[in-house]
């Protein structure tokens, strides 16, 4: 499997500062947020698969203009899996014919251009070699961490957590984890946000990483732009026995 990064910060504000978005091969992302814009059409066409880590726009903004862009053109449904919570999120606030066309019954609902799929927590979806596992988070809305599994190695995104034992305990119970994408939002100073908006600050993460029993390569996500440097310097600054690094845009992952 191979993994790109189309955007991994934690808002907008420069060239480099798209919202969380993967792409992996080439049909399936792993949120939908602006990085996606940045692809060519062509590549647009070929994607069939999302899956939803929460429904908080960063995450979701590129779903309905993706769908709008290529369901008429290619006429193959895009399928998004994310817990039920997060697809009546989708279904309610997005794809109600307000904010956008409900897409779900276009053009019609037996051949749609877009179908939502719940996925439960610790529940896997198959395509192919590849498995997809929707693993436990805790987050202000539904949520979950995405682990992929290509059969040789696994690859865990977290998406937005704050500090969840239940997730330490999946990811210790993936002993083929070659890399993991964690987030960390906030800077020390702001440790209170971070709790009250369960994100994560350097010593909340660094408690986390303390707790792995695997070694997996540690990548940094959803740093909020303008504190991006300082939040690095921070996680630098920590001394366990992983080594967190930042992710970038543009970076491949293949395993």
């Amino acid at each position: 499997m191979k993994l790109t990064v189309l955007g991994c910060s934690g808002g907008i504000g420069g060239e480099n500062s798209r919202t969380s978005s993967f792409l992996v091969d080439d049909d399936v992302l792993i949120d939908c947020g602006t990085g996606v814009g940045d692809l060519e059409f062509s590549a647009l066409r070929r994607i069939s698969h999302i899956f939803v880590s929460h429904s908080h726009l960063d995450h979701i903004a590129a779903i309905p203009l993706l769908v709008d862009a290529i369901g008429e053109i290619c006429y193959h449904t895009i399928t998004v899996y994310a817990p039920p919570g997060t697809l009546h999120i989708l279904r309610a606030h997005i794809f109600n014919w307000l904010v956008w066309p409900d897409f779900t019954a276009i053009p019609d609902r037996d051949h749609p251009y877009l179908r939502l799929q719940p996925v439960m927590t610790g529940e896997s979806i198959r395509l192919g070699d590849r498995i997809f596992t929707a693993l436990p988070v805790r987050h202000t809305v539904p949520a979950v961490a995405w682990r992929l599994d290509s059969g040789a190695a696994q690859l865990i995104y977290s998406g937005d957590t704050t500090y969840c034992s239940e997730l330490i305990e999946a990811i210790n119970a993936s002993p083929a984890l070659r890399y993991l994408i964690v987030e960390t939002a906030f800077p020390e100073e702001m440790r209170a946000l971070a709790i009250a908006s369960r994100h994560l600050c350097p010593s909340m993460l660094e408690v986390m990483l303390n707790e792995f029993t695997v070694n997996p390569e540690v990548y940094v996500s959803h740093l909020k732009p303008g504190f991006s440097t300082h939040i690095m310097g921070q996680i630098d600054a920590l001394r366990g026995r992983l080594r967190p690094m930042r992710l970038e845009r543009g970076q491949v992952f293949e395993f």
